[in-house]
């Protein structure tokens, strides 16, 4: 792929995860802890939350926040360049880093074909 089709690459939150934000605009994502062994060990009585809940700092919230299945990687990284300025750089370096950990990791968002 080159740098024209990766900055116009589109993505969607995926359907699975349950996440909040809040007033301040952080987002929280709370992941189900449904393994075989952590639901073995619940069975023994064992306290085991059935989510695991991990906040965002605010500059992946606010990159989260802009993923709805219509703005590509770079309408979202100019987004960041207008609300943090040299802040956030190396801008498309640390976004696309972000955006591949939380696809193929996490698995938190999906791309969508345009």
């Amino acid at each position: 792929m080159n740098n024209d089709e990766v900055l116009g690459i589109v993505f969607k939150i995926s359907n699975n995860i349950e996440y909040e934000i809040n007033k301040g605009g952080i987002v929280t994502i709370s992941q189900k802890q449904n393994h075989r062994i952590q639901n073995f060990f619940r069975k023994l009585k064992v306290k085991i939350p059935m989510y695991k809940k991990m906040e965002l700092d605010k500059y992946s919230s606010t990159v989260f926040s802009q993923i709805d299945g219509k703005q590509t990687v770079k309408e979202i990284g100019e987004y960041l360049e207008l609300k943090y300025g040299e802040e956030c750089h190396p801008l498309y370096e640390r976004l696309l880093m972000f955006l591949n950990h939380i696809e193929v990791n996490c698995n938190y968002i999906e791309r969508v074909d345009v």
